[in-house]
């Protein structure tokens, strides 16, 4: 990397102006593209598909909405509800929330917690990526803890990682990036662009 204009040999190089740290600021409610169609298996098994697209991001909680799906289908005394399919629920469906038979009464809670907790939903989804099978209080937890932002490479990210932990690398040390990302990456994981300590 050439040295930028009135560097003086060994000083430290800013890596940090010369790269884009993707923004992070694309927050919304995480369930306002969340829905699920509701059926019930008492009329799947009378070969009827009916059902309605709930969106979850319509109901103030899950009481609100169980009240819609008991609506929906009044016709039967004690529907056994039936999430024949769903949409932009795959985080949810990761921490075990929503399944065909199940939809679980702390999504909404869980929801909020993302919500408020300055990440967008993306963060989440890729930390489980990297993690695998985890309950949402460890995977907030870690999220808080080990999230480092949103980079285009491993040599964007490695890059920043080290102007931001103030290794002071004098400006005619040449580095290269790729070869040290590779091996730096061993440390951490990435999902997405998304970067977590290991």
């Amino acid at each position: 990397m050439p040295r930028s204009a009135g560097t003086q040999l060994g000083e430290s190089i800013n890596f940090k102006s010369d790269l884009k740290l993707i923004n992070m600021t694309k927050l919304t409610n995480c369930l306002d593209t969340a829905s699920i169609y509701v059926g019930t298996y008492a009329k799947y098994n009378n070969s009827s598909l009916y059902g309605k697209w709930l969106n979850l991001g319509d109901y103030s909680d899950y009481e609100d909405l169980l009240e819609t799906m008991r609506e929906l289908h009044k016709d039967e005394s004690d529907p056994e509800f039936m999430l024949q399919d769903y949409e932009n629920c795959e985080l949810f469906e990761k921490l075990g929330l929503i399944s065909e038979s199940h939809l679980s009464p702390g999504i909404y809670e869980i929801a909020s917690q993302i919500d408020d907790s300055g990440h967008d939903l993306e963060v989440f989804e890729a930390c489980i990526d990297c993690l695998g099978r985890i309950d949402f209080q460890s995977l907030y937890e870690y999220v808080n803890n080990f999230y480092y932002g949103e980079f285009s490479s491993d040599e964007d990210f490695v890059q920043w990682l080290y102007e931001d932990d103030t290794f002071n690398i004098p400006n005619w040390v040449v580095i290269d990036w790729e070869a040290t990302a590779r091996s730096i990456m061993y440390d951490y994981f990435e999902s997405n662009g998304h970067y977590f300590k290991s």
